[in-house]
């Protein structure tokens, strides 16, 4: 077992970000666990329509109006009627590390009844190394009661940096339209999550894994120039594969400079499904697409002149056009706002000064 002891709280080093269309009265259940925490609300819709935040929260409130008078001509890179515009608050935020969640997310519970408090778990995850060159078979080395196991090299036990730290669902999984509606289309909608599996473990270095944005955390000074969940929503030929995006990119980057993923705990209650149908309009392009994107992700090589976030996603944008822009002139237009989206990230996050 891991001597590490991460703090359970890093309430002036962590930012939750939000995106909303809808008043915020979720946020009465996590209480408890959020309060005195800094709130970042991305809303998005219309931005005339005030969203009600219960009392007692200490939170900031952007809409699109704000964002494009923050970025200028750069929010054309953050999208529009979609959650993806999430990562504005990544950007705007000041903080070392994000969590962000759904407010269709609540509250959940361990097989013993007891409250599952999501952000000390994440920090757990992200404060303690990852062990993506070597896998095993206990899971997470540094967890309580876990340690590596006979076999596992000793030159790889210090592990290295977490990036990133995906956590789970109960109730209602995270199913694409074509699953939603399989086998039996009143069967799958009615199907529930209802294994608790008490584990987090390390994604593999060159294994790719489809990330869900609506229970994350990273490390933003470590990754977060990467997590950037593309163009999607209005306007846009896509949806709903906007944290998938954020995922492929961020893993390429992270196994490029040695970062780790985890995946596993903690959970969340999800409380409602989407409508399958309206999501299958927002994905059928990409159900297709993804056969040619994935590939592309995993045959990705980034150069040795790569060595900081930064660089590897304007290089990664570069390749992207090139890679991928056969396929659809989205691809063209999603570099272009990936480009923008670093250009945004630097205006509001210029680069200290070097020292004289």
């Amino acid at each position: 077992m891991s001597s590490l002891t991460p703090p359970k709280e890093l309430k002036s080093q962590l930012d939750i970000v939000i995106p909303t269309i809808r008043d915020l009265g979720f946020l009465e259940m996590w209480r408890p666990f959020f309060q005195g925490y800094h709130l970042i609300i991305i809303q998005d819709g219309d931005a005339n329509r005030k969203v009600a935040v219960p009392p007692g929260f200490d939170y900031e409130l952007y809409t699109r109006v704000d964002i494009e008078r923050i970025l200028g001509k750069n929010a054309s890179a953050i999208s529009f009627r979609d959650s993806a515009c999430r990562c504005f608050g990544f950007m705007v935020s000041k903080k070392r590390y994000i969590y962000t969640i759904d407010d269709d997310c609540f509250v959940c519970k361990k097989p013993t009844g007891e409250d599952i408090n999501v952000l000390e778990q994440h920090i757990h995850n992200l404060l303690t190394p990852s062990t993506p060159f070597f896998f095993n078979t206990l899971y997470d080395p540094f967890r309580e009661g876990a340690d590596f196991v006979r076999g596992y090299p000793f030159s790889l036990r210090e592990g290295v940096p977490t990036a990133v730290s995906h956590g789970l669902w109960m109730n209602i999984p995270d199913y694409d339209a074509p699953t939603q509606v399989s086998d039996d289309e009143m069967v799958k909608p009615r199907e529930k999550n209802e294994r608790y599996v008490d584990a987090v473990m390390t994604v593999p270095k060159g294994t790719l894994y489809p990330m869900c944005g609506m229970n994350l955390a990273f490390d933003r000074e470590a990754i977060g120039p990467a997590m950037y969940f593309g163009l999607m929503g209005e306007g846009q030929p896509i949806g709903r594969y906007d944290d998938m995006w954020a995922g492929w990119c961020s893993k390429v980057i992270c196994d490029h400079l040695g970062l780790g993923c985890k995946t596993g705990l903690p959970y969340v209650w999800h409380s409602k499904a989407s409508n399958p149908f309206a999501n299958l309009r927002k994905e059928y392009k990409g159900i297709f697409w993804q056969e040619e994107i994935i590939p592309f992700f995993q045959s990705l090589e980034l150069s040795k002149e790569s060595t900081n976030t930064i660089d590897c996603y304007l290089e990664l944008a570069d390749k992207v056009r090139k890679g991928l822009g056969h396929i659809d002139p989205y691809f063209d237009k999603l570099a272009d706002g990936m480009v923008a989206w670093i250009a945004g990230w630097q205006q509001l996050n210029p680069p200290a000064p070097k020292a004289v």
